[in-house]
């Protein structure tokens, strides 16, 4: 996945969270473009692809992945840094500008149990729930 894709994820997953800057005082200001940042790589379709992600396990969310299923390796963290807690959700945007509307779903707990559902049509569903 390009460093852009992944950039555009971070952004939209802190925009989700409320967290407006992850720079902190230590650290020192880094140049985004900011269409880059603002336009996240989008499939041309003009389906959508963003999904409600509901935690109901009683457990924290860890990580979560969602992988285009036609690709037979993960790709990287959505949650990044962030957990997901118990009871809580997250809009996640699962387009990777591909066109693909099936995508695996893999989410790890603090349990260390991980939840593993292949073929979601993310282009049909606007809520995914993991629960026990």
């Amino acid at each position: 996945m390009t460093a852009f894709k992944t950039i555009a994820r971070a952004a939209l997953i802190l925009a989700a969270l409320g967290t407006a800057s992850v720079a902190t005082a230590a650290e020192p200001p880094v140049a985004v473009d900011r269409v880059a940042a603002a336009a996240p790589a989008q499939s041309r379709d003009g389906l959508n692809r963003r999904v409600r992600i509901h935690n109901n396990t009683g457990w924290t969310m860890t990580h979560f992945y969602a992988s285009d299923s036609r690709i037979s390796s993960w790709q990287e963290d959505m949650l990044g840094r962030s957990v997901l807690n118990a009871g809580r959700s997250i809009m996640m945007n699962i387009d990777d500008g591909s066109g693909a509307c099936l995508y695996d779903l893999k989410a790890r707990f603090t349990n260390g149990q991980e939840l593993t559902r292949f073929n979601v049509n993310v282009c049909q569903i606007a809520d995914y729930y993991y629960t026990r």
